[in-house]
């Protein structure tokens, strides 16, 4: 499902309390999330479309915590963010886009001080790969199984590593695999936002389920 509203902010309150004073956010669009971190130290956001940077830095004008830099990781730029001595960094719906995602979780881990912390949110199971996931240029999606493969390649440490929205889950199987949509729906997405997602947030934060959508993880560097 898109980031509708109520859907967005089940992301915030999921991703924002794992994070630390000094956050990167690798692949930060236009800001809509980066609007959640400005109460932070610093925010450094990263992203690889300089259009994006321009946007980001003119909606947050005044916000002297916030630096934005055109560039991704494994890079010279993004290897330099380490002076800043970033705690956390928070990657969503991106590793997916990333060629190679191993070497890219490398290189944040990288630039965190010791006991810094990795959020990811990437599109779970492969299964559920269809024609919105091709339109996306998603390379892949992911298991628990392959995430943690990931992470302890990287030297991370797992602290959290749990599916979210198993509603959406049948949602996307059904576009991908029944409807064959080459684009989501503004109407399912509606209907999602506000039907859904306030009880379904509330429900998941008591009892994280066996299977969803998306995979959360939180990663911890030594």
């Amino acid at each position: 499902m898109a980031h509708a509203a109520n859907y967005f902010a089940w992301q915030g309150r999921l991703v924002a309390p794992e994070l630390g004073q000094r956050v990167i956010e690798v692949g930060c669009g236009i800001g809509n999330f980066t609007r959640m971190l400005l109460d932070r130290e610093t925010v450094l956001a990263v992203d690889v479309d300089p259009a994006c940077i321009e946007r980001l830095r003119e909606r947050y004008s005044n916000r002297r915590n916030l630096h934005a830099f055109v560039c991704e990781p494994d890079t010279a730029a993004f290897a330099d963010l380490a002076r800043w001595r970033p705690d956390s960094c928070v990657c969503l719906n991106v590793l997916e886009h990333i060629d190679n995602d191993g070497l890219a979780l490398e290189a944040m881990a990288s630039v965190l001080v010791p006991a810094g912390a990795i959020v990811l949110l990437v599109p779970a199971f492969q299964a559920l790969y269809g024609p919105i996931d091709r339109n996306l240029s998603h390379r892949r999606r992911y298991s628990r199984k392959t995430l943690a493969g990931l992470a302890h390649r990287a030297g991370l440490r797992i602290e959290k590593l749990h599916y979210v929205n198993a509603i959406g889950f049948f949602g996307w199987w059904m576009n991908a695999h029944v409807f064959r949509r080459e684009a989501q729906s503004e109407l399912q997405i509606r209907i999602f936002d506000r039907c859904v997602v306030p009880w379904l947030s509330r429900l998941e934060a008591i009892a994280p389920p066996g299977f969803g959508q998306s995979l959360f993880a939180v990663l911890r560097k030594p």
